[in-house]
């Protein structure tokens, strides 16, 4: 560590030379004024991209969600279920609640606007250590360090050793460069660590493999956890155009909309007439692996399965937020691929 340190001056210069021609600098919140006047943007930009690939986020989210939410203000004055609306699809949900409701705290406690500090920014639903600092950088262009999964993969890789959370951030702390620095610094270690020092490092296309002590070394990549197996049986039931859907009180699909289940008791093990299966299809989502199966009931076959779940009848053309899974299930019933 004590090496690293030291060689800050040609470490630093060999990063941002890097980052001037490799960096993506064409990033629309990489371009906003550092004043504090579009700190809100950098704070949306933050959260969409916690796990969450860059490309979504970029070609289908970040600039809708702030079309019909242009300010905190107007975030705080919708409803919950507008916001997991425009969220439909993005994932991890209590982002987008937890959006909702800091957006609410910031216009009772600091003038519809984020706070400048960061105690009172991690004071905040959903804003961690690393996002409070980049808003602080970011967002109103002060000195802070901070450590997202790619910086944190760089900086353990260049000392070949694994930190606590504390010492990650002693590190990071201490390699700072000057003030004027620090915005494009941090830039260029994300996108470095996004780039270049992934979970399979390209090491001879590194900048600053000549500081790193894991450069040109084999990496051992732990196996991911395996998915935990969830069999699903979804009831679709309509009445008209309308379809019955259940409001979720779960962790996962907290505030969304989801099709009926069914109790394996309730499936029938032959075809009827009146209850039969529309397709099956798997579907990924957080720790789950989850086979589902989808069921056309009729309405007079289903009033027992519709009581038990509290479930309403929504119009097809004005759903409500409703979850990938239950996006996909829909699918079916229009014949459209999965």
């Amino acid at each position: 560590m004590a090496n690293v340190v030291a060689n800050k001056p040609t470490l630093h210069k060999a990063l941002l030379s890097w980052y001037a021609s490799h960096g993506r600098q064409s990033l629309p919140w990489r371009n906003l004024p550092r004043d504090g006047s579009c700190a809100y943007e950098i704070y949306i930009s933050e959260i969409m991209l916690q796990q969450t690939q860059l490309s979504r986020v970029l070609e289908s989210y970040y600039f809708p969600f702030l079309t019909r939410f242009p300010a905190l203000s107007a975030l705080a004055e919708s409803s919950e279920q507008e916001v997991l609306h425009l969220w439909q699809g993005l994932g991890y949900y209590s982002r987008a609640r937890n959006l909702h409701a800091c957006a609410k705290l910031c216009v009772k406690q600091h003038n519809a606007k984020l706070p400048d500090d960061l105690q009172s920014l991690q004071a905040l639903p959903g804003i961690g250590a690393y996002t409070a600092g980049a808003i602080m950088c970011f967002g109103f262009g002060r000195v802070a360090h901070f450590a997202d999964s790619n910086i944190a993969r760089v900086l353990q890789r260049l000392i070949a050793k694994d930190l606590t959370q504390s010492q990650l951030l002693a590190l990071a702390e201490s390699l700072l460069p000057q003030a004027d620095k620090v915005f494009d610094y941090h830039q260029a270690l994300i996108d470095l660590g996004a780039l270049i020092c992934t979970k399979s490092p390209k090491c001879a296309s590194c900048p600053i493999a000549s500081h790193c002590a894991s450069a040109f070394k084999p990496i051992t990549i732990k196996p991911k956890a395996p998915k935990i197996p969830l069999t699903l049986h979804l009831a679709i039931c309509q009445k008209l155009d309308s379809i019955a859907l259940c409001k979720s009180s779960e962790n996962l699909y907290k505030g969304l909309y989801n099709l009926p289940i069914i109790a394996k008791a309730q499936i029938p093990q032959s075809p009827l007439p009146t209850h039969y299966l529309l397709g099956s299809f798997a579907h990924s989502y957080t720790k789950y692996a989850i086979t589902a199966h989808v069921y056309k009931l009729q309405l007079a076959n289903a009033a027992s399965i519709l009581a038990e779940s509290g479930a309403e009848f929504f119009a097809l053309d004005s759903l409500p937020p409703i979850a990938n899974l239950t996006k996909k299930a829909l699918a079916l019933l229009e014949n459209r691929k999965i």
